[in-house]
């Protein structure tokens, strides 16, 4: 990074060019500004204030509440600013509160679900009665609606008069704007952004961040970063005026109101009415094909990201709003048009540092919603280092290169258009652009009955109809509720038996591999991790990847196969971009996921299947816990990692691709006596709650330090200096802990993100949950208060009821790890 330059007498910073002057950029602009990052460049091809792309358009909707806790509190950020701007004394938002309304069972049941997540983020909402609904937006037929889900705190953005403000207010602090400035290139040298291209001169830059909306994959190209990002046509329509809205002054009194069983939202504009649909077909758009504003004028078209509005799809949604809001049916609309915004094929934002070019930056697919959050978020990281909040949900490297492709980008953001209102179950997969990527054991799962959902692209089994027999042993198992209940069988809990009572097969393929070799392979990842690697070759060990903070960004399992010779277990892409950025010259990173592939063979007959089909001593003295050996089992060359997240005896067995199917064949041959089984997902996930095993990006992130996370264990802070070393050692006693929590109702099922309340009062949420077959009792871990001692009691909201529990001591199965180490 280029260290900051001092001018008459302050610090002004890198030399930043943010390319875009919509809603993000403008944004992004004051909060650099306002961080002494003043050497500010805005550039924007249209003409300012209005430069035409989605911002000038946007219909300013803000709701908070989402499943997910980053894009509700970038949300909660937004309105917080927004709310303390103006423009020549006209509010930057009106804070008209949010209506969202249900018409079928199905929704007033998912409206609960969403109060949940508001309770669990600290969003004001609560659900309310046909009556209220109907005193809240008095055209409402209020006899198709059952209730209603009401967020005060909502309202309208005014996205051209915010990114005004915030236009003015950075220019006052040294920013400039300058629009009819089209860029044509980005410059690099030795691997860095230099300057930006235009057709109207050339702008030197350390930092360069493309805000440029639905225009981000073009610019990406520039600068040689994919942005797997699809545009897509957004219908929106104005009535006439209606004589119920007649004499209003205000542009707006009455909360935002979503009709989403039918994909429909709606907002006040004075005296008409407003209405977005999102119920038409995808209507994708080519962004290097988007006209110039001057094109777009000369086509009559008002701006480049307004298409000409397609009639024929709104027929549907027009009969749907007149059912719902009868004062329509004496009307007809008075103008539309279909605005072009963003998708990913994920739905979130792109935000984050490319690692070639350095200095180049994103900040797209970022809606008007979300805009002041990531702006903040997006301003932190490029001056302190770090965002104050985790947004690996938004990292831009999180898309696998098979999610990369334009056809998966372009199919996958169709889907995310469609499925924007949907009820959305938490495991629910993708139906389509599958199957992606599959291990090499597929054939036989596949003949197994395997019962497949995706995730990173990958097919994975989380139980297998094979074994439907087993659960006739099992006794009766507690009838689950409908939501529950999907994507789960009862196959599950017969697959976790057979793990804890014989030996069962689990597909780990889909989880990351690196290796890492070199002369410095030791020294460097003994510095990026916390716990201590200088250990013999065969060991291995559990260690995090932390930020400068302290904050949780990956754990990893490190094991040392040769002197300099590392094969690592990790996560997500972003563990690998993170290593690859700071490895020295004498250090190569190499990821082998797709070249290989592993079986995870737990269950205390493992080692009566594993010894006869090897030569090597596989008793717990010739080969302990926690280490790392090469060996052949069969014919099949194989490194085995003596490790268990299950809770049980077992070994990974990793091996390459072109050899799996033969390692799975002799394995399950020879456990045929022992009564092998293979499982999946489902059981896996209930076995290692159980035993207390943290999921990195669900349990814990880089908001969560290893001492709150219970993961302390894994930190040596008497070795030399590593990552986020010196921010630990600054920390005070941590007041909010990780915690398990038993379900006190054996019947009693959670999923995760559901509120916990603490003597009555909203005191954290649930990351994980799954029934533990084994104890007869959901567990789930939840962010709560530091100090409650075990057996407290608490209720988890699920669906608006409360679920007793009790906090829990840990691990919950096994405490003296007789199991794991026989």
């Amino acid at each position: 990074m280029r260290s900051p330059v001092v001018a008459g007498g302050r610090t002004v910073g890198p030399r930043v060019v943010v390319i875009g002057a919509g809603i993000v950029g403008c944004s992004l602009a004051d909060e650099l500004t306002v961080r002494g990052w003043t050497d500010v460049t805005v550039l924007e091809q249209g003409p300012l204030p209005a430069p035409g792309g989605s911002t000038s358009h946007a219909p300013g909707l803000v709701f908070q509440t989402s499943p997910s806790k980053t894009l509700a509190r970038f949300a909660a950020y937004t309105i917080e600013k927004f709310r303390t701007l103006e423009v020549d004394g006209v509010p930057c938002f009106a804070q008209v509160g949010g209506l969202e309304l249900a018409t079928t069972p199905e929704r007033l049941a998912d409206l609960h679900r969403r109060a949940g997540y508001a309770t669990a983020w600290g969003i004001r909402g609560e659900i309310v009665s046909t009556a209220r609904c109907k005193e809240l937006w008095p055209l409402l037929d209020e006899s198709v609606v059952l209730g209603g889900f009401h967020t005060p705190g909502d309202g309208l953005a005014r996205a051209l008069l915010a990114a005004r403000a915030q236009m003015d207010r950075a220019t006052t602090r040294g920013a400039r704007f300058l629009d009819r400035h089209t860029v044509t290139g980005i410059e690099r040298e030795n691997s860095r952004v230099t300057a930006v291209v235009t057709d109207r001169g050339t702008f030197p830059a350390d930092h360069v961040v493309s805000a440029a909306g639905f225009w981000g994959p073009v610019i990406g190209r520039m600068a040689g970063v994919d942005v797997p990002l699809q545009p897509l046509a957004h219908q929106y329509a104005r009535t006439a005026p209606l004589p119920e809205l007649s004499g209003a002054t205000a542009e707006a009194s009455k909360p935002i109101l979503r009709f989403q069983d039918r994909d429909l939202y709606f907002r006040e504009h004075t005296d008409r009415i407003g209405i977005g649909s999102y119920a038409h077909r995808p209507l994708p758009v080519d962004p290097f094909a988007v006209p110039s504003y001057e094109e777009a004028r000369a086509q009559d078209r008002e701006m480049p990201s307004s298409y000409p509005f397609t009639a024929e799809d709104w027929a549907p949604s027009w009969e749907e709003c007149r059912r719902l809001l009868p004062a329509l049916r004496e009307t007809e609309i008075e103008t539309g048009f279909n605005g072009v915004f963003s998708f990913t094929p994920d739905g979130m934002p792109l935000l984050g540092e490319a690692r070639e070019p350095r200095g180049f930056w994103l900040a797209e697919a970022v809606w008007v919603t979300h805009s002041a959050g990531v702006a903040k978020a997006v301003a932190e990281w490029m001056v302190d280092g770090r965002p104050s909040l985790d947004v690996h949900e938004c990292d831009l490297t999180r898309f696998e290169e098979a999610q990369r492709s334009p056809s998966y980008v372009r199919e996958r953001g169709a889907q995310q258009f469609v499925e924007v209102y949907d009820v959305l179950h938490p495991l629910q997969p993708a139906e389509r652009a599958r199957p992606l990527r599959v291990s090499p054991f597929y054939a036989r799962q596949q003949q197994l009955g395997g019962f497949f959902l995706e995730g990173g692209g990958w097919e994975r089994p989380h139980w297998y109809e094979a074994n439907a027999p087993l659960v006739d042993t099992l006794g009766e198992l507690p009838e689950r509720d409908a939501w529950s209940a999907r994507y789960w069988s009862p196959i599950a809990a017969a697959e976790a038996r057979a793990t804890r009572e014989r030996v069962a097969l689990y597909d780990m393929t889909p989880l990351r591999r690196l290796e890492v070799t070199g002369p410095g392979a030791l020294a460097f990842l003994d510095r990026m991790t916390s716990n201590n690697l200088r250990r013999k070759p065969g060991a291995v060990t559990y260690t995090l990847l932390l930020d400068e903070g302290g904050g949780i960004c990956s754990d990893l399992t490190v094991a040392r196969l040769a002197p300099d010779h590392f094969q690592v277990g990790a996560n997500s892409p972003a563990d690998l971009d993170r290593l690859l950025r700071h490895a020295p010259a004498d250090v190569r990173i190499r990821e082998v996921t797709s070249g290989t592939c592993c079986i995870g063979v737990w269950g205390p007959l493992a080692r009566d299947l594993v010894q006869p089909l090897t030569h090597d001593d596989f008793s717990h003295e010739g080969f302990g816990y926690f280490r790392a050996k090469r060996t052949h089992i069969g014919h099949v060359p194989v490194t085995a990692l003596r490790l268990s997240y299950v809770g049980e005896l077992g070994w990974e067995l990793y091996t390459t691709a072109d050899s799996g199917l033969r390692l799975w064949d002799t394995l399950w041959e020879a456990g045929q006596r022992l009564g092998v089984v293979a499982a999946g997902r489902s059981a896996f996930n209930s076995l290692r709650l159980e035993k207390g095993y943290r999921a990195w990006g669900t349990d814990m992130t880089a908001e969560d330090t290893p001492f709150e996370a219970g993961l302390g264990f894994a930190v040596r802070m008497d070795k030399e200096g590593f990552t986020g070393q010196a921010a630990l050692r600054d920390l005070a006693e941590p007041t909010r802990r990780l915690t398990p929590l038993l379900l006190t109702d054996p019947a009693a099922v959670v999923l995760g993100k559901e509120p916990v309340r603490v003597d009555g009062a909203p005191a954290g949420h649930v990351t994980s949950a799954a029934y533990g077959y084994t104890l007869g009792r959901c567990v789930a871990y939840a962010w709560l208060p530091a100090g409650l001692p075990t057996g407290t009691d608490v209720h988890i909201e699920y669906f608006g009821e409360k679920i007793a529990a009790t906090v829990a001591d840990e691990p919950l199965v096994d405490p003296e790890m007789t199991r794991i180490r026989r």
